[in-house]
């Protein structure tokens, strides 16, 4: 026999609860060792109860468990050891007697905790040595992703890493060498501050900008490293690597053998503030430029035949606009639309004749303030013939000439063409044979030409040809280093004949995957706007261009031979021996032979470099190709050792599917589709005739919070360093090398990303929240091994079944969002699935089977086993965007063996065997129903309420039975999943139901068998609360908490196989009575 006293305090009644010998011999009592547990539990309760009761008359007293018990898990004390006083101990005595979650895994780390630490977990996870084990490894197929050497990029380098990590977690063998470019004006600008090159050496130059690049370079190798980018970063490429640069003279060779490459005199964009010539890529539009704009006339001297009959018209002017007026001197004819109407007008302030655009008409009297009256119309086509006197040079005569590029946008109609100083004048001047005469030279200044002490608009004033002046703000060429304004101006400078190949390249690009797809239009627009490429530059720190020039005709002498012998050399002493050996050396006797030159005395060496953009677009021919043997005539020696600058692990030849020696993916920022991106496929279509890479992913840049572009001025710039370390003060706390990962990963990388202290803040608390499910996950794990105790899926639970399913749908996602570069999808797939699959639903079902469950238990094993799926799984999903995380959650995760890694054990590991018939329709079934349950009773404890759902027989029915043997179930898993006290499954509810039970009714659409077997079941619901039905049963006031302990006990023993569920009920409803 056994007694359970329960009383309120000194003094005060006691309620005795006897059970005595079994009045029902087919009764099974619980377990001394179950009681105990339970008797535990209750008491726990009771005495937070008895805290309440001296807060609330209406408790009554102090509640207080008697029973003397000892186990393992449950230590309460003697009668006389249950003191008032002790009471605030009662979590500590009784914590034991559940399974609680366990694990040194902390839920928040910050400061110098969380950089020590990810620091810590580089080095015992061996994130240096990771990339070179990766290339040992055998490996069935190899991604390539070709780092763009564009200088100092920080956030592409984190996109790169999650591809790259994400591949090599698949199984891939990940090629991927980082790469820097180093040659150009602004390391030569910085290196030499505010020297200048007044009194340097090329060669002295040329020192400065090396020791400054390879400064830079091991502060941002260091940099990478630190943010956990994986890649060997003891070999690396190098722009002024000379076996690097004798890759790209191969390349120059060839494209310059095939004719590509050629010397001309035309205009071409130049920087007075940098004295060089400048390609498209290298400027920058600013769209608040302000010019003086001028209305300025040219004299009519001859007007075609076709006109002057329709109409008397004497002294014409043509109105030309133009934003450039210093290019006046330099015109050479005016241009017309063909097709479009043109007006000879009369001013109505002074009489004059103008000839402009019919369409221009409306704007231009608003503007000139004056009214226009038409005199007679015609076609553009009709002033063939006509000629205009210069306005600056009276004594000189221009032409009316047709041409495409006149639009009526802006302006008259009719263009001012100074062919010297745009490239539209210059083919215009192409085909009319038309002078290229330059007044403007290297500083931006009026050369002699244009005569002592020119002031354009002074001089068109007093000559009666300004019609108006005005400011105008427009877009305008500036250079992109100096960010100083451009002018175009011609020079005699190498160029590459992109007219030739760019339908070849529209034509190889239309089968490259471009991300996202609205950068293909804007890449197509700069590739129809290349007509050529200049690619010689006047500055010291680059690559040679290979050219010898006779001192008397300045005719270049360049061929394979000389190329070759130049890129021989280069790769041995590499490119300051241009500078450093006699002329002798350069072009020895056999060259000039096979050349079949005179002799060396007639030649000097040139002095232009190679434009940055052919050096960084050549390098897939020095990263990737292996060898372009089939391009280039080479000794067989030289093709085995192209390479040879690279480490052994790398200096095999790339090796695809299609053995093409293409890379899969660029990665670089939206300004690359007009530069590096187009210079690479420009050389090598030139040169292979197909693409360097089969993907393209362009991103947007980084801007602030309210959206404004980076700048120092603006002192808004973040710098990914301070981001990881924390900055000077606490507005700047220490995100870590993973906060700076997630925060890149979770941007839209495809438009403009925004950064700062509220972006940055919301990737730190995305971080704590998923460490604190992590935590979760490991701490209810604790003492778990899958290796030997993990259940057979058939066998587990269906809930946890069904998670299982839930886990293999998410990894699928998340490995398409992968491969998609959408590094976004992935975190919101990741919240998605915490939030709501686990956090709101399964956790919440399953953590009575947990804590209470004996610990061996097939129930308790089964809800581990998928718990250790689902922490594997996502802390694999999550590991190219935060590798430390994941690492750190290995290191603390049962079932692995000592020094084994994350990124060693490869990918997220799903079955196929998840997806188990009819389990999804099951519990989905099942939650359709429990929302129906949910909704019912909102706000309150779904365990207060026993729940009658009634199902026609039918498919859902069955699929009910599947959770559910027996007709009325306290613990079945249709209970677990209700949350409820108790679950009677029938085909009708009951006709005895309460006249107060909670009634709701619903349907659930059945798709079986991919939509063979479809059937839409309906279901009933009746939902009573716990206590009222046993008490009604039993005639028991509820109105005090010693009548609940009273009937509760009963119950459980009256229902002793379903102790647990019931105990928790009993605990939760003991807690709710306060509320």
């Amino acid at each position: 026999m056994l007694k359970i006293k329960m009383h309120c305090g000194k003094g005060e009644k006691h309620t005795q609860v006897v059970f005595g010998p079994r009045e029902h011999p087919s009764l099974s009592y619980p377990s001394p060792c179950h009681l105990h547990m339970l008797l535990c539990r209750v008491s726990v309760v009771s005495q937070t109860l008895g805290r309440w009761s001296r807060r609330s008359p209406r408790a009554g007293g102090l509640l207080r468990c008697v029973v003397p018990v000892s186990s393992s898990r449950c230590h309460s004390t003697g009668e006389g050891s249950a003191q008032p006083a002790e009471s605030a101990s009662a979590q500590g005595l009784y914590r034991d007697s559940v399974l609680l979650p366990k694990t040194d895994f902390p839920m928040k780390l910050a400061g110098e905790k969380l950089l020590n630490k990810e620091v810590e977990i580089q080095q015992a996870c061996g994130f240096a040595e990771l990339y070179s084990w990766q290339r040992e490894r055998k490996a069935k197929k190899e991604f390539c992703l070709h780092d763009g050497p564009p200088y100092a990029n920080g956030d592409p380098h984190i996109l790169k890493d999650i591809r790259n990590r994400f591949e090599m977690l698949r199984g891939r063998q990940v090629h991927y060498i980082p790469g820097w470019d180093c040659h150009g004006l602004p390391i030569e600008l910085k290196a030499l501050g505010e020297l200048g090159t007044s009194g340097l050496t090329p060669l002295q130059i040329r020192q400065k900008a090396r020791e400054f690049a390879q400064k830079a370079i091991t502060r941002q190798k260091a940099a990478f490293q630190r943010w956990g980018v994986m890649a060997d970063w003891d070999q690396c490429y190098f722009t002024y690597d000379g076996s690097y640069e004798a890759a790209q003279l191969n390349v120059f060779q060839e494209m310059h053998n095939k004719g590509l490459i050629y010397q001309d005199y035309k205009p071409v964009f130049w920087s007075p503030s940098s004295r060089t010539a400048l390609a498209e890529a290298e400027l920058e539009y600013n769209p608040d430029h302000v010019s003086r704009a001028i209305y300025v006339t040219f004299p009519v001297v001859k007007l075609p035949p076709s006109i002057t009959k329709e109409a008397a018209v004497n002294k014409v002017s043509v109105l030309v606009w133009t934003t450039q007026p210093w290019t006046i001197p330099a015109n050479q004819a005016v241009c017309y639309m063909p097709n479009a109407q043109y007006s000879i007008v009369r001013r109505t302030d002074n009489d004059d004749l103008l000839l402009l655009a019919t369409e221009r008409l409306p704007g231009i009297s608003v503007l000139l303030g004056t009214g226009l009256e038409t005199v007679v119309t015609f076609t553009g086509s009709q002033l063939e013939g006509g000629i205009c006197k210069h306005p600056t040079n009276l004594s000189k005569e221009v032409p009316l000439l047709p041409a495409n590029h006149v639009t009526m946008a802006k302006g008259t109609g009719l263009v001012h063409t100074a062919p010297a100083h745009g490239m539209e004048d210059y083919s215009v001047a192409s085909q009319f044979k038309l002078s290229v005469d330059c007044m403007v030279d290297e500083d931006g200044k009026f050369t002699e030409l244009a005569g002592p002490e020119l002031h354009v608009i002074e001089t068109l004033k007093e000559s009666g040809a300004l019609v108006k002046e005005e400011q105008c703000m427009h877009s305008y060429p500036y250079d992109w280093r100096t960010k100083q304004p451009v002018v175009i101006r011609p020079s005699r400078q190498w160029f590459i004949n992109t007219a030739s190949l760019k339908e070849k390249a529209k034509d190889v690009l239309q089968k490259v995957r471009i991300l996202p797809e609205s950068a293909r239009s804007s890449m197509l627009t700069m590739l129809d706007r290349r007509t050529y490429w200049c690619i010689s530059r006047q500055r010291s720190w680059g690559v040679p261009i290979p050219v010898f020039y006779h001192k008397e005709t300045t005719e270049p002498l360049i061929n394979k031979h000389t190329v070759s012998h130049i890129a021989s050399l280069f790769k041995e002493k590499g490119s300051d021996c241009w500078w450093e050996l006699p002329i002798e050396t350069l072009l020895p006797p056999n060259v000039l032979k096979k050349s079949k030159a005179g002799p060396v005395s007639d030649y000097v060496r040139g002095e232009d470099v190679l434009d940055i953009w052919f050096d960084s677009g050549a390098s897939w021919a020095a990263v990737l190709e292996e060898g372009m043997e089939e391009e280039i005539e080479e000794e067989p020696e030289e093709r085995e050792s192209r390479l040879s600058w690279l480490p052994s692990l790398l200096r095999k030849p790339l090796t695809t599917t299609e053995s093409d020696s293409r890379a899969d993916v660029y990665i670089e920022g939206k300004d690359q589709l007009g530069g590096w991106f187009q210079s690479s496929l420009l050389t090598s279509v030139a040169v292979r005739n197909k693409a360097p890479y089969k993907s393209l992913v362009v991103h947007g840049f980084a801007v602030s919070e309210k959206g404004e572009k980076m700048s120092k001025s603006l002192g808004n710039v973040v710098d990914p360093d301070t981001v990881i370390n924390g900055g000077k003060d606490s507005s700047m706390p220490a995100y870590g090398a993973d906060g700076l990962r997630w925060w890149v990963a979770e941007s839209n990388v495809f438009s403009e990303v925004q950064i700062g202290p509220s972006a940055l803040n919301s990737a730190r608390e995305s971080i704590s929240k998923l460490r604190n499910t992590l935590k979760f996950l490991l701490g209810n794990l604790h003492g778990f091994d899958p290796r030997t105790q993990a259940v057979d899926p058939k066998e587990m639970h269906y809930i946890d079944q069904y998670m299982l399913h839930l886990l293999r749908e998410y990894s699928i996602k998340v490995t398409d969002a992968y491969s998609e570069f959408d590094a976004g999808r992935v975190i919101r797939l990741l919240q998605a699935f915490i939030s709501r699959d686990l956090s709101s639903f399964y956790f919440s079902i399953i953590k009575d089977r947990l804590y209470c469950d004996p610990e061996d238990s097939l129930g308790r094993r089964s809800c581990q086993t998928a718990l250790e799926e689902i922490l594997d799984g996502v802390s694999r999903s999550i590991a190219p965007i935060l590798p430390h995380l994941s690492e750190e959650v290995y290191l603390h995760a049962p079932g692995h063996d000592e020094g084994e890694t994350l990124f060693k054990s490869g990918w997220i590991k799903s079955s196929s065997v998840w997806k188990r018939p009819g389990l999804e329709e099951a519990v989905e079934g099942a939650c359709a129903i429990r929302d129906s349950f949910l909704s019912s009773i909102p706000g309150k404890n779904a365990a207060q309420y026993d729940l009658t759902i009634a199902i026609e027989p039918g498919l859902l029915f069955e699929l009910m039975e599947s959770l559910q043997v027996e007709p009325i179930s306290t613990s079945s898993q249709l209970v677990e999943l209700m949350m409820c006290a108790k679950v009677n499954l029938a085909s009708e509810l009951p006709r005895d139901l309460p006249s107060d039970a909670l009634r709701s009714h619903g349907t659930f659409l059945i798709n079986l068998e991919g939509g063979m077997i479809r059937e839409d079941s309906s279901y009933s619901i009746a939902v009573v609360p716990l206590l009222l039905l046993a008490a009604q049963g039993a005639g028991v006031s509820l109105q005090t908490p010693q009548t609940v302990c009273v009937h509760a006990v009963r119950l459980f023993c009256h229902k002793p196989s379903d102790l647990w569920t019931r105990a928790n009920i009993t605990c939760k409803l003991l807690i709710n009575w306060k509320e």
